[in-house]
C-alpha cells in the first residue's frame, strides 16, 4: 500500500463535488467510485442493489430496529444474505469492506459514503470537502434536473440533513466542518475547473503525486 493513495471527497449537493472527483481522477489516471459502490457491495454480499440504495448515505435506524436486525441475522460477518432483515449498520459494514478492499488494491477517488473515516488509517490519503454558495447550488440543480428554484432548495435541505446525519452517525467527525478534512474548497469562488486545479495542487504537495 506504500505507493497507493486515495482521495476522499465529501460534498454538498449542487456544489459540483462529483464533477470535481471525476475530473481529479481523470487527471491522475485513476478510477473514481461513487454510486458504483452500491453495485459492488451488492455483488459481494449476494444481495439486491435496491437494498443498498434504500440506505445509501442514510444514518442507521433506531437502536431497537438495529437490535432486531441482528437478532434475525446474527452471523452478518460471514453471511450477508438476508435482504431487508439486515440493519443499516450491517449494510454500512459491507460497503466499508468494499471501500477498504479497493483502497488496498489501487489508487482511487471516493465520493461520499464516509470513505475518509473508513480509510482513516490509510497512510496516503487526502480528505477534501467541496462546498458552494446556496444560489450556485440551486442554479446547478435547476439546470441539471430541470426543476424549480423551490424544488431545488428543498432538495438541498433534505440532502444536507441526510448526509450530515449519516456522516455524523458513522464517523467521529462532523460533516462539512473544516477540522474534519485536510482541505475545504468553495467551488463558487474558483469554479469547477479552478477547484479541480486547487485540489490537485494540494494532492501533489501532500502526497508528492505527479499530476498529468
Amino acid at each position: 500500500m506504500e505507493d497507493k493513495f486515495v482521495i476522499n471527497i465529501g460534498r454538498q449537493l449542487g456544489s459540483g463535488g462529483k464533477a470535481v472527483g471525476e475530473a481529479v481522477a481523470q487527471r491522475l489516471g485513476i478510477r473514481v467510485y461513487d454510486k458504483q459502490l452500491i453495485n459492488m457491495a451488492a455483488e459481494q454480499s449476494g444481495m439486491c442493489p435496491e437494498i443498498f440504495e434504500r440506505v445509501d448515505e442514510k444514518e442507521s435506524r433506531n437502536l431497537f430496529a438495529t437490535f432486531i436486525g441482528y437478532l434475525r441475522s446474527p452471523f452478518v460477518g460471514s453471511e450477508y444474505a438476508g435482504g431487508n432483515v439486515l440493519s443499516n449498520d450491517a449494510l454500512f459494514k459491507i460497503q466499508s469492506d468494499v471501500i477498504r478492499d479497493l483502497a488496498a488494491r489501487e489508487s482511487c477517488v471516493f465520493v461520499g459514503r464516509c470513505a475518509d473515516y473508513i480509510l482513516r488509517d490509510h497512510p496516503r490519503s487526502v480528505n477534501v470537502f467541496i462546498a458552494a454558495g446556496r444560489a450556485d447550488r440551486i442554479g446547478r440543480l435547476c439546470r441539471q434536473q430541470g426543476i424549480s428554484l423551490e424544488e431545488a432548495g428543498a432538495m438541498i435541505d433534505r440532502a444536507d440533513a441526510r448526509r450530515a446525519a449519516y456522516y455524523n452517525y458513522y464517523s467521529c467527525g462532523r460533516w462539512g466542518e473544516a477540522a474534519t478534512y485536510h482541505l475545504c474548497v468553495d467551488s463558487s469562488a474558483l469554479g469547477i475547473g479552478g477547484t479541480v486545479d486547487f485540489v490537485l495542487e494540494f494532492v501533489e504537495r501532500k502526497l508528492g503525486v505527479k499530476v498529468r
